[in-house]
């Protein structure tokens, strides 16, 4: 009997080491990723003053759409915390969006090699970004579901792990776009 009530408690014993060494690999795997995004993020920040000041001379008229751009890219550049991190990092991508749709509105953009080089690598990058993002968003389901579910909450609780945050769209992004076939035109609701 007090073999088997050993056995028991040595089980328990593996099994809470193995749970929290899970949860801690999952931290840190959080961590990696979002380090992974902060990687491309700080390419995008570097990309965008040579994009705008490329731009610049062509788009007399949309002065205010390089000045958001550039707005967007300080806040995001000096966010605070990840949550304020997060949230700027959508209005500057909702910025890049406005920036390039207006840039095919100026032909001289388009037969500009620079501008042409660097959309296209602005286009890799936020590419890059949403793969980053999506990795780092797996990891959390992860964690947060480990956290959340019975028995290793147990561990999580007594030994402080809390839930990620996503990284989620902007909520422009989150609008299902409206389709009208009949015109041939698309947009938001």
């Amino acid at each position: 009997m007090g073999y088997i009530l050993l056995l028991i408690i040595a089980a328990i014993v593996v099994w809470a080491i193995a749970a929290y060494n899970s949860l801690v690999r999952l931290r840190n795997e959080i961590d990696g990723s979002w380090r992974q995004i902060d990687v491309q993020l700080k390419r995008r920040h570097d990309l965008i003053p040579n994009l705008v000041e490329a731009v610049k001379g062509y788009m007399q008229y949309e002065r205010d759409t390089l000045n958001q751009v550039v707005e967007a890219r300080a806040k995001a550049v000096n966010a605070s915390d990840q949550g304020a991190r997060i949230a700027a990092e959508n209005q500057l991508s909702s910025g890049i969006g406005r920036l390039l749709a207006v840039m095919e509105n100026y032909p001289q953009l388009k037969a500009d090699e620079n501008v042409l080089r660097l959309q296209e690598e602005l286009t890799t990058t936020e590419n890059q970004i949403a793969f980053a993002r999506q990795a780092y968003n797996d990891v959390v389901l992860s964690l947060n579901t480990r956290i959340q579910t019975f028995p290793s909450n147990l561990i999580a609780g007594n030994f402080g792990f809390h839930s990620a945050e996503y990284f989620k769209a902007a909520p422009e992004d989150q609008a299902v776009p409206k389709v009208d076939l009949a015109m041939g035109a698309r947009t938001q609701q």
